[in-house]
């Protein structure tokens, strides 16, 4: 990749990441308020927003996400396989967007159930359900684990990695004088 390039991806990466997880703290604040507001309107409003709000923004940036950060890896010296910081991203990014994906589902049904107001949600019991918050909060740990390992960047090479960097290594540098 030029520089340039790199620096798209890099920045279109830490973007659609950083965006994901502040969509993640929203939803996080919405769960909190749907488990504990009193007003059935708010309630029912709460799951009226996240749903569609999931599919317009949770999930996009999930995709971008990975998809940028593979493309980041891919045109870069880190690689995709050769360090194992950036193989844990990658699972836990799959991990996050799969999960995401499949509990769309239980967030139409609520969603479902709050446009109802002749359901068996009218006592608001059904839409007191924590998984909102539980699935935020999961989401939450496991973005900001993600973040740390960017950070940080520890060592360790797969065995990939260490056989390519046999294969092609790192000039020397002459000492200073």
């Amino acid at each position: 990749m030029t520089p340039r390039l790199r620096k798209f991806a890099l920045t279109a990466h830490v973007a659609s990441s950083v965006g994901w997880l502040g969509a993640v703290v929203v939803f996080l604040a919405l769960g909190v308020l749907a488990l504990t507001s009193q007003d059935a309107q708010t309630v029912r409003g709460v799951y009226l927003v996240m749903e569609p709000a999931a599919w317009a923004v949770l999930v996009p940036l999930g995709f971008a996400s990975l998809l940028t950060g593979i493309v980041q890896s891919l045109g870069t010296t880190w690689g995709l396989f050769r360090h194992y910081w950036v193989l844990f991203k990658l699972g836990m990014n799959l991990f996050a967007t799969l999960i995401l994906l499949l509990y769309m589902r239980t967030l139409s049904f609520l969603a479902d159930v709050a446009a109802d107001p002749t359901s068996a949600g009218a006592d608001l019991s059904d839409l007191r359900d924590p998984s909102p918050l539980i699935h935020s909060v999961g989401a939450l740990l496991l973005l900001l684990a993600a973040l740390t390992l960017s950070v940080f960047k520890p060592r360790g090479m797969t065995r990939y990695g260490q056989r390519k960097q046999r294969e092609h290594p790192k000039p020397q540098r002459a000492p200073s004088r």
